[in-house]
């Protein structure tokens, strides 16, 4: 059988009734249950710290030696949900262990700009994007892959950790996060700080191109080169990797918030008409291509021409598109022969014939896959799942986080 009551760090504890605290309070638990929570309440007896201050003092003679790090996280473990999150500049992806992802929201936060309150996150937010009035403004507090609003990401984070931990008791989680490999040591602090504000027990961080190799199924513990391109949504990630280890990687600070940009500034070149974040991001999706089509793709856009002041509709194709984006995706095409020129002989034979892997949002680009082949002269494969690939790596290491530790 199993009783469970939090109470109030002033509640009475008793050998009779053993009691272990956390950081809600006093978890109390029948020493029945299961061999582990039993083995803990003996434990509580034997180390007060374990207990509220109101438990030590009941007994003075009690060994005051402090728990053991590995019983106490062991005891947290049994308790909270191990989760690995892709903090991304576009979306978030929270990947809950044993479960899988369970959370893909965009990475937005609405505000009330007089009283800086959390109004919205994720979807709802999103949906407020250019449409809300003057007193809430809809941010993203992510840029280029590192935080630009400390505040706004903390409460984002501890949004979407409670809602993938509600429903029953739970302990704060040890959180798993991908990160551009190309930060500084401040931008990497900035997001272990921000998780562990939001609520995270401990907070271990993988490089965005190692956690997407994983994702995909790369076998990154052999002794041959495997190679990831992941387009993010503020980052390019570009990585070498051989034996658990990274041996080159670049970090372009050039992905898809770019190409949305690009094609905001064309629509406003060509056509005088301007439009919003959301609708460059649609016609990337429908129109957008990196290579030409056997057939060219048309979309209507609607706008407001910024001469006449007014609503506006036009027809693009996706050879304009093409246009739009060259500059952009040429500098990804660059960062990839870098890379590639960066690689050691040994490596560069292994990849002629394996080629290397896309992922992110940018690989969904038509035509993107083939343009990198034709450049590289490299057989190029898009994942299966490439939004999610990040995001499965963190997951993947959540079982084996002693590997994650020694190897990363």
């Amino acid at each position: 059988m199993l009783e469970e009551e939090v109470r109030d760090q002033k509640s009475e504890v008793s050998p009779e009734n053993p009691a272990v605290a956390n950081r809600f309070g006093v978890l109390r638990i029948c020493p029945d249950f299961c061999p582990l929570i039993s083995d803990l309440c003996a434990a509580s007896r034997r180390f007060p710290s374990l207990t509220p201050r109101a438990a030590a003092d009941s007994f003075p003679s009690a060994d005051t030696r402090p728990i053991p790090n590995a019983i106490m996280a062991n005891f947290l473990g049994y308790f909270s949900n191990d989760i690995g999150i892709d903090l991304g500049t576009a979306n978030t992806l929270v990947y809950v262990k044993d479960k899988g992802i369970v959370l893909r929201e965009p990475s937005v936060v609405a505000l009330d700009t007089v009283t800086r309150k959390v109004r919205a996150v994720g979807d709802e937010a999103k949906k407020m994007l250019g449409r809300t009035p003057g007193n809430i403004t809809a941010i993203r507090p992510m840029k280029d892959g590192v935080i630009a609003d400390f505040d706004v990401t903390e409460a984002m984070l501890r949004y979407f950790i409670r809602k993938v931990s509600s429903g029953s008791f739970r302990a704060p989680p040890r959180v798993v996060i991908a990160i551009p490999s190309g930060i500084t040591e401040v931008e990497k602090r900035a997001v272990k700080d921000s998780a562990l504000h939001a609520g995270a027990r401990d907070v271990i961080t993988i490089p965005e191109p190692m956690a997407a190799a994983i994702g995909v199924g790369l076998p990154i513990d052999e002794p041959a080169a495997n190679m990831i391109v992941d387009i993010g949504g503020g980052t390019t990630e570009i990585a070498i990797i051989s034996l658990n280890g990274i041996v080159f990687s670049k970090s372009i600070r050039v992905a898809g918030d770019e190409l949305d940009a690009a094609i905001i500034n064309y629509m406003k070149r060509a056509y005088n008409l301007l439009i919003g974040e959301r609708t460059a991001e649609e016609i990337k999706l429908r129109v957008g291509s990196a290579y030409p089509l056997d057939e060219e793709l048309t979309m209507e856009v609607k706008g407001r021409d910024s001469v006449a002041g007014l609503p506006k509709t036009i027809h693009i194709t996706s050879q304009e598109m093409r246009e739009a984006l060259s500059d952009t995706i040429a500098a990804i095409v660059d960062a990839v022969r870098v890379t590639l020129e960066r690689c050691p002989p040994e490596l560069s034979a292994d990849l002629v014939d394996r080629g290397f892997v896309m992922a992110g949002g940018g690989a969904l680009i038509r035509g993107i896959d083939r343009l990198l082949s034709e450049k590289t002269g490299l057989p190029v494969l898009v994942a299966d799942d490439p939004l999610s690939a990040v995001a499965n790596g963190t997951g993947a290491v959540l079982n084996d986080l002693a590997w994650l530790m020694h190897n990363v």
